[in-house]
C-alpha cells in the first residue's frame, strides 16, 4: 500500500504485481484508508535518522491502542518494492532530498517531504464493481 505522506491516506495498493482495491482478508475498501496519528508516525521515522546517521532507512511501526504509535525496527537496507506501489520512483525524490542543507530538524524535514510529495490517490474506484454498477 502506497501511502500519500502528506496525509497518509491510500494512494495505490499492489498485490501479486497487480493493482488491488480492497484488502485481500477483510475486503475492506482500501480507497478508505487513512492512517491515523499520520503526523506522529512521520516525525518518529524522520528521528531516525540522528540515532543512526542512515541517510535511506526504513521503519517498521505499529499503533498500540494504549500507548500510540511505536517503532519496531529500523532496516539499513528497506526493500525497494515501495516504488511499485507509490507508483513511482525514488530518484527524484532522493536528488530533491539531496539538495537540502544539513542540520535541518526532523520536524522541518517531515514538512519538505508533505509539500513537495504529496499525491493524489488512484484508489478513487474500483473498476471491478463500477460495471456492476452501471
Amino acid at each position: 500500500m502506497g501511502l500519500n505522506i502528506a496525509t497518509g491516506a491510500a494512494l495505490r495498493a499492489v498485490q501479486f504485481d497487480r493493482p488491488c482495491f480492497s484488502h485481500p482478508d477483510t475486503g475492506h475498501d482500501l480507497a478508505s484508508l487513512v492512517v491515523p496519528q499520520w503526523e506522529t508516525l512521520l516525525n518518529l521515522a524522520a528521528g531516525c535518522y540522528e540515532m543512526t546517521g542512515l541517510g535511506y532507512l526504513g521503519t517498521d511501526m505499529v499503533l498500540d491502542r494504549k500507548y500510540g504509535p511505536m517503532l519496531l525496527e529500523l532496516n539499513a537496507r528497506p526493500g525497494l518494492a515501495i516504488q511499485m506501489t507509490n507508483g513511482e520512483g525514488l530518484r527524484r525524490r532522493l536528488d530533491l532530498i539531496e539538495r537540502q542543507p544539513d542540520g535541518v530538524p526532523p520536524k522541518q524535514r517531515v514538512a519538505f517531504a508533505q509539500h513537495h510529495f504529496a499525491r493524489q490517490s488512484e484508489l478513487v474506484e474500483n473498476p471491478d464493481t463500477t460495471s456492476a454498477n452501471a
